[in-house]
């Protein structure tokens, strides 16, 4: 919108900001390179170059579907042809129409083996929380030692995914003294994760694959966004979808142990837990419909193949 319909540098003048088909954002609603333009130069440039050529584009396809953000892609609809093809993930987690599409075939990292998964295999179900910032998040070491504490306090089982190179910031022996509650590995596989009955919820530093992936497979999440649209898609899904809750940071930007263990308690227990729940899997239900024969992103698929042929 600010580019295509009405470019001009921000200026924040009020705490809210109004754009078409979306919610009121306040500052801490919108892209970290939006409201802070100095902070994130690069990533600026990188997204507004994605935007180059967009007039000119023939097809704009996005990953998502129409229930999900019905508004927006109404909204853009009427200005630009879009079609919505999402969510794009793997068949056999949602329609299961093709059996041999069972993982994206892609990753940033080598695949360990499924040692959390025989792990999930002997807890209840929708007992454990899993925990995921994506493959780039930096969290501070104070950070990590609130989280694990916080983890640790909460009483649940948790899974949670550290990449090799941050291990060394957590406490020391942290894995090994909460090794009866919880599993710390540097990989998994996150689809299998997130469709087993096991997992409970989901904390997610809100990436938009993540988030997709979490509502596709029926999966309340605890909102941790670090930069990029994180903010915004956490925006989405605490107060639009109502598929989860944001945990709230303090006056130096922290996350604290007592934070985290409350909302791992709202979003896990009581009737606000299952409101959550039910909130998340008819997400799930929407999903499944958009992708399967004859849904929303099914037919816009099939339009955009057959506009291809025919060009």
């Amino acid at each position: 919108y600010w580019l295509c319909v009405e470019p001009k540098e921000i200026v924040w003048s009020q705490s809210r900001l109004a754009l078409p088909s979306m919610p009121l954002m306040e500052t801490k609603d919108l892209s970290s390179f939006i409201y802070d333009m100095g902070s994130y130069p690069s990533m600026l440039r990188l997204v507004v170059n994605q935007f180059s050529n967009w007039e000119k584009a023939d097809w704009r396809l996005f990953n998502t579907f129409d229930k999900l953000e019905g508004e927006v892609v109404n909204w853009m609809a009427s200005q630009w042809p879009i079609k919505t093809i999402g969510p794009t993930i793997p068949s056999m987690y949602l329609d299961k129409r093709l059996e041999d599409d069972r993982d994206y075939d892609l990753s940033l990292f080598k695949p360990g083996d499924d040692d959390c998964i025989r792990w999930l295999d002997t807890k209840e179900t929708g007992s454990v929380v899993y925990v995921s910032f994506g493959s780039l998040a930096n969290l501070g070491e104070d950070q990590l030692e609130e989280l694990a504490c916080g983890l640790k306090q909460s009483n649940r089982y948790f899974l949670w995914v550290v990449r090799a190179s941050e291990e060394s910031k957590l406490p020391t022996n942290f894995s090994t003294e909460a090794s009866e509650n919880g599993l710390v590995v540097n990989w998994c596989p996150q689809l299998k994760v997130l469709a087993h009955p096991a997992m409970g919820c989901f904390m997610t530093h809100c990436g938009w694959n993540s988030i997709l992936e979490a509502l596709s497979l029926g999966v309340p999440m605890l909102a941790v966004p670090q930069w990029t649209d994180q903010p915004t898609n956490a925006k989405y899904v605490v107060d639009i979808w109502q598929a989860g809750v944001r945990v709230k940071v303090d006056e130096k930007g922290m996350i604290r142990r007592e934070e985290i263990e409350t909302c791992i308690r709202e979003v896990m227990e009581g009737e606000r837990g299952n409101e959550l729940k039910r909130n998340a899997v008819r997400w799930k239900e929407f999903a499944k419909e958009a992708v399967d024969e004859g849904g929303s992103s099914d037919k816009h698929i099939d339009e955009f193949i057959s506009e291809l042929a025919c060009n």
